[in-house]
């Protein structure tokens, strides 16, 4: 490099965590719209459970699905 010339300005790093921010916002835009679409499409089937109150007092479904 000679004298004359100026130093090159250093615009990567700005740059460079500008892009880092967005990747890393993006991941995690994508992380929990896959969390969301997961909870919709898998809906268990019915499982067995008391359907009236048990004399030891085990545990039964609120609302019952099935």
């Amino acid at each position: 490099m000679t004298l004359d010339q100026p130093e090159p300005k250093r615009r990567s790093t700005p740059l460079m965590l500008l892009m880092a921010a967005l990747a890393i916002v993006g991941v995690l835009i994508g992380a929990n719209a896959h969390l969301v679409y997961v909870a919709f499409a898998s809906q268990p089937d019915c499982v067995t459970h008391l359907k009236t109150e048990s004399k030891h007092g085990g545990y039964r479904a609120a609302k019952s699905a099935c």
